[in-house]
């Protein structure tokens, strides 16, 4: 009898079928506190990051967040620095809650930007819970190429 069986969910056939939905999560009893919501919130706090010819774009999903609740900075001359608050809802002594998905409180998030960004002309909008960050990119110098005559 093959050991792998047992490790996932105790199935008795010793076939290995890597497509089962049938296995073994190591995470499964792993759960955040709930007293550490800014973890959770860090981590439901989803970023792209894209590069276009022009400058850096980065496009952050806040949901249900107005924008005087976030904050966009640059530190230490080239880290971008999204951060903010999702508030708790208010809670009604009568209310019976079944599921608790979405999470509340701070959140931030770093992203360390390449050398050819101008940080003096960043700029943020907000619109339908999408935050859009446009970092523009300094201009590629050509090399100068000089034609020197061959002489002979």
């Amino acid at each position: 009898m093959s050991i792998v069986p047992r490790l996932f969910s105790g199935r008795r056939s010793s076939i290995f079928d890597p497509f089962s939905l049938d296995i073994w999560d190591p995470f499964k009893d792993f759960q955040i506190p709930s007293s550490s919501s800014e973890a959770s919130a860090l981590v439901n706090t989803r970023v792209d990051w894209k590069e276009t010819p022009e400058a850096h774009v980065f496009k952050a999903d806040l949901p249900g967040i107005k924008k005087e609740e976030v904050k966009v900075e640059v530190e230490d001359g080239n880290v971008l620095q999204i951060s903010g608050e999702r508030n708790f809802e208010k809670e009604d002594k009568n209310d019976k809650w079944h599921r608790v998905e979405r999470s509340s409180g701070k959140f931030t998030r770093r992203f360390r930007l390449p050398e050819n960004t101008k940080m003096d002309h960043i700029k943020a909008a907000m619109e339908n819970g999408v935050l859009t960050i446009t970092v523009p990119k300094n201009e590629v110098k050509k090399p100068d190429v000089k034609s020197i005559d061959i002489s002979g």
